[in-house]
């Protein structure tokens, strides 16, 4: 029997249960009698881990760009012919997986048959097969999604923004790799990856819903086997990454009918600390409130003026190994918004930010985490998201109202400097 951590928050009048099985694996357990229930079972492995070794290896491990995603496709491949998928359907479960930068998930939803659906989850993930001839099926497979991608103009977007913000940090890498770099997996670097990356040491489990903390256990007693302890060594290579953008710009074009622009903002200012992480993480979210919401002056001045139609999304993703913050629309013409949207925080600078739009800000901020504990998907997430940032899902709240107008402040002027702005664009096709 392992070792059962209680938490509870009071103010939020939650509680959840967390041990490590005795393979490794740490397990979140979040009763909540709701109508579907959800499980996330993740590794710390994403795009960005392609050079890496064991600790006591001589050697570090170079492998293709993409190959976590490539792994994740292959996993819900059965060594008996079966797919994953058709197993949790014959439980009334709907699966799915995700691959990021820095992680890789397989999760289920499901109103009945849990414990059955969990046991599926955990058992076809801790499985790898794999053998050449699949390996270059499942290419040809991932090398025509990658070509539906390149057609996509969010996915191009995104990747040209990235790319311009970065020179050198892994994150400037797509996710799913290119048809030549995929062309280099091979079965013997899957398991490679799988065994490193896989062991359930660097795993976590996060169950959320009307079930019992006793049923998961047992079901890791079931079906999870002892892993050796391991420590993996990740080289990401992007140390002398320059705090300025790599370039101002990134064009494409596609069959749009409008052109579509992302305006980025790379931060380098990475605290080593994960509570000041996470502090700047909703700070950062709170000042995108201020700046981007639609009573804002900036969505103001663009609508009024008809450069946007309807939507300025934001967006801030902060991690220990990179950090930028994103606005997001669609716009007749882009140079105009990024204009605007200079000489709007040069404004604000001068004049400094409200004091009320604050508060207001932060309390919708804070009403929006508190929220989250609605949604048994949402809890999964935010559990594995503090866990792998070194964080606690229970201490978000205090962290928000541990924010101040003179933290906002300081932040607003060291995160927005020009030379941090690049922009990336994707316009129509231009007729004949």
């Amino acid at each position: 029997m392992a070792e059962i951590i209680t938490k509870e928050n009071k103010m939020l009048g939650e509680k959840y249960y967390t041990f490590t099985h005795k393979t490794g694996l740490r397990v979140y357990v979040f009763p909540k009698k709701m109508t579907s229930s959800y499980a996330l079972f993740t590794t710390k492995y994403g795009s960005i881990d392609n050079r890496f070794k064991l600790e006591g290896e001589d050697k570090f491990v170079s492998v293709p760009d993409g190959i976590a995603h490539f792994l994740e496709h292959k996993m819900f491949e059965c060594e008996n012919g079966e797919d994953a998928f058709e197993l949790f359907a014959k439980t009334g479960a709907s699966a799915n997986a995700y691959t990021s930068n820095a992680r890789t998930a397989y999760l289920f939803s499901t109103t009945d048959n849990f414990y059955e659906a969990l046991e599926y989850l955990l058992d076809f993930v801790t499985h790898p097969y794999f053998t050449e001839k699949t390996v270059q099926k499942e290419q040809g497979i991932i090398g025509q999604e990658l070509k539906m991608y390149d057609d996509h103009p969010g996915a191009r977007l995104e990747k040209g923004l990235l790319q311009a913000l970065y020179k050198n940090n892994k994150v400037r890498i797509d996710v799913g790799g290119t048809i030549e770099s995929i062309a280099e997996i091979t079965a013997e670097v899957l398991y490679k990856c799988y065994y490193t990356f896989y062991n359930l040491h660097n795993m976590v489990l996060a169950a959320c819903g009307d079930i019992e903390l006793d049923r998961v256990e047992q079901i890791c007693d079931k079906i999870l086997k002892d892993a050796p302890k391991q420590v993996i060594i990740r080289d990401y290579e992007g140390e002398d990454e320059p705090k300025g953008v790599y370039k101002k710009r990134s064009e494409c074009r596609l069959a749009v009918s409008k052109p579509i622009l992302s305006i980025g903002i790379k931060d380098s200012d990475i605290s080593s600390c994960p509570s000041e992480r996470a502090k700047k993480f909703y700070a950062t979210l709170i000042l995108n409130e201020m700046l981007y919401s639609r009573s804002s002056e900036l969505y103001t001045t663009l609508y009024d003026k008809k450069l946007i139609s309807h939507y300025l999304d934001s967006a801030f993703e902060h991690s220990e190994n990179y950090s930028f913050n994103v606005i997001a629309t669609e716009s007749s013409d882009p140079e105009a918004v990024y204009a605007h949207f200079v000489e709007f925080i040069n404004k604000t600078k001068a004049q400094g930010l409200d004091k009320e739009a604050f508060e207001l800000a932060k309390r919708t901020i804070y009403a929006s985490y508190i929220k989250s504990f609605d949604s048994t998907e949402d809890i999964a997430e935010n559990i594995i998201t503090n866990y792998l940032e070194g964080t606690d899902v229970f201490e978000i709240p205090d962290i928000i109202s541990s924010i101040d107008y003179d933290y906002i402040s300081k932040l607003f002027e060291s995160f927005y400097k020009e030379e941090y702005y690049a922009m990336s664009v994707v316009r129509p096709i231009e007729k004949e």
